[in-house]
């Protein structure tokens, strides 16, 4: 488990939040309430990233205790600025192997994190490991070849113009996971009962076309890290044609749908 968010964004949590965290904060309290878990419960979160899905669970679940791990230093500096909160801790790691106890936590998850994982099984019976018998192990995912759609939209255009695209899209490399009939096989395969897989849309409502782009013009992420390869002539013409191809609103506004799929199952009593 020796990438996770680092592999796509490094140590740049400003990057990412411009990307995704800010699209990633809407779908937490939704996968949090499907959960519903009781309160005094302790929580582990692997891939916590900048802390989004951490807050969210000190504020809706009334949490005995949260401890976020990631394998980025600057996202975990940037999660201890922005979750003060006692009860909350972390901690960095750079194992396959989780730095935490078995049998450990009333419930183990993991947001936007399980498609960044070299060994997906391994990162799966790890986090079952840490979970208590008849602990909860639960994550999310993008649905990057659907409904993702901030992304769809912006490589169905980006390989339309440049086919040599379609190695950077995620919805190409990720679809061995990032849908429900592998999330299932996933999370049965590593011993799980009451298995359910259910998609979670988030609102992503974007001001104008200007509000929109310029994450992509950074440099973390497969998008930004494809929009920076192309030279000035063609990254104007993707610029222009995307702009052509997005439905806006009347008043410039731009709405799309950003989904999840979320998966989660139960470590069986002892």
């Amino acid at each position: 488990m020796s990438e996770s968010s680092t592999s796509m964004f490094g140590n740049d949590s400003d990057a990412y939040e411009r990307y995704m965290g800010r699209w990633s904060r809407l779908v937490a309290p939704e996968f949090l309430r499907d959960l519903d878990e009781p309160a005094s419960s302790r929580w582990l979160e692997v891939g916590c990233g900048t802390g989004n899905l951490t807050r969210s669970i000190l504020e809706s679940c009334d949490p005995a205790t949260v401890h976020g791990i990631d394998t980025s230093p600057g996202f975990i500096v940037r999660a201890r600025e922005a979750v003060p909160d006692q009860r909350a801790s972390f901690g960095v790691f750079d194992t396959e192997t989780l730095p935490v106890d078995s049998d450990a936590f009333d419930v183990v998850v993991s947001g936007l994190v399980l498609n960044f994982i070299p060994d997906v099984e391994l990162g799966i019976r790890e986090m079952v490991r840490a979970a208590k018998p008849g602990g909860v192990v639960a994550a999310y995912v993008w649905d990057y070849g659907g409904k993702m759609e901030i992304m769809r939209k912006f490589w169905d255009v980006a390989v339309a113009i440049d086919p040599s695209a379609a190695k950077f899209d995620e919805g190409n490399r990720e679809p061995a996971l990032c849908n429900p009939e592998a999330l299932t096989a996933h999370f049965e395969a590593a011993g799980l009962i009451d298995v359910t897989v259910h998609s979670i849309d988030a609102h992503a409502h974007f001001e104008n076309f200007d509000d929109y782009w310029p994450p992509f013009t950074g440099n973390q992420g497969s998008a930004p890290r494809y929009v920076a390869s192309l030279n000035a002539d063609a990254r104007e013409s993707l610029e222009q044609k995307l702009r052509a191809n997005l439905a806006f609103a009347n008043d410039g506004s731009l709405d799309l749908i950003a989904r999840t799929w979320a998966v989660s199952g139960r470590r069986p009593p002892d």
